[in-house]
């Protein structure tokens, strides 16, 4: 019996070889594809917002916090999420480009620099559970078969480079075409600030009729114009929202706070400052280092203002989420915090002084 299957399984590889040599190749799923992330967003990369069907067969998939999965559209996206997240490298799994089934990374052979065109990189990555499929598929397109870290360390290096390259075409002809879009096709309504990720700004782009209908095409330089200029460009020229610089991480989850600007939060010292990629880990860290400190400050919730956090008032128990998950709320005005917190089925609506580290640290849980 086991012979039988082995045989089995011995002629359906070869046949799918020769299926893959004869047609071409393409990133594009042919199957259909698994979306492992929640929500409608589940479509699109949530680095990105590319189309994850369309570059199915170089998709991978990694766990953050509280094992919550997130899928991307290249090798690329992860090593950028990876610089946020603490991902674990045995953990992540990779499309098999033949079978067009997800495997362990950490047991794959990549075939790296094919005549395949990369995914938001120069070189490309493609994976294959068999390495016999990753030879033929190397003698067929070129490139070299490595094992996983190998990919990944190649990967990383030419970050900077491949990061360089996309942000050019998109600073030449994406964002151009994103303006164009937004101006004659869709609402002025569209509150950018509500998303913590782009494929949620997309998703909601395309299910909710914010803008009339759109291409995929459309649609992601729409979602980048959007998230990439003008989300953080308005911000940015906004002089009375925090100021975050591209290379600040929050000191204590170590994502990048510049993507997160609607949680912004910051504490200054005498010479020094820290930011926050949302109250809940400013105050973790405030409990901890409370000497010295000159002033902080919050993001009001709905104004997008900086505000004083030793005056605001704090909605805690939500059903809104921040970056890291449940957060504490800001709100300069008492009001605005008692309403949010009916509308938003909050627990409670605290000042700063009655902000506890239990309080905190159980928002984890």
């Amino acid at each position: 019996m086991l012979k039988k299957s082995i045989t089995i399984f011995a002629i359906s590889l070869v046949f799918a070889i020769t299926n893959l040599q004869a047609i071409g190749f393409t990133k594009s799923a042919t199957i259909k594809p698994e979306l492992f992330q929640e929500g409608a967003q589940k479509e699109w990369c949530p680095v990105c917002g590319m189309n994850l069907e369309a570059f199915y067969k170089t998709s991978h998939l990694s766990k953050i916090h509280n094992h919550k999965l997130r899928q991307y559209c290249s090798m690329r996206c992860l090593i950028v999420d990876m610089q946020e997240h603490d991902i674990n490298i045995d953990e992540i799994e990779v499309v098999d480009a033949l079978t067009q089934k997800f495997i362990k990374a950490s047991s794959a052979f990549y075939v790296v620099g094919s005549d395949v065109k990369g995914t938001m990189s120069k070189v490309s990555k493609l994976a294959f559970a068999q390495k016999e499929a990753a030879d033929d598929f190397n003698i067929e397109h070129g490139g070299e078969v490595v094992d996983f870290k190998t990919a990944l360390k190649i990967a990383k290096e030419s970050l900077s480079s491949d990061v360089a390259m996309v942000d050019n075409k998109k600073s030449k002809q994406v964002y151009p075409m994103g303006k164009k879009i937004f101006e004659k096709k869709c609402t002025k309504e569209i509150d950018i600030n509500a998303y913590n990720q782009i494929n949620e700004l997309k998703a909601d782009i395309k299910d909710k009729n914010l803008c009339s209908e759109l291409k995929e095409s459309e649609l992601q330089a729409l979602s980048l114009y959007l998230w990439e200029v003008k989300k953080y460009g308005d911000l940015k020229n906004s002089s009375d929202t925090i100021n975050v610089s591209r290379d600040e991480k929050c000191p204590v989850c170590g994502m990048f706070v510049y993507k997160y600007p609607k949680w912004a939060a910051q504490i200054f010292y005498k010479e020094s400052h820290l930011s926050f990629d949302g109250v809940k880990d400013m105050m973790k860290y405030y409990f901890e280092h409370k000497e010295n400190i000159s002033k902080m400050l919050v993001s009001d919730y709905y104004s997008q203002k900086a505000i004083d956090a030793k005056e605001a008032y704090y909605v805690i128990g939500s059903d809104v989420y921040g970056p890291m998950g449940d957060e504490l709320i800001p709100f300069k005005s008492e009001n605005e915090a008692k309403t949010f917190s009916m509308d938003h089925k909050g627990l409670k609506v605290l000042r700063f002084k009655d902000i506890k580290a239990k309080e905190v640290h159980k928002l984890d849980e």
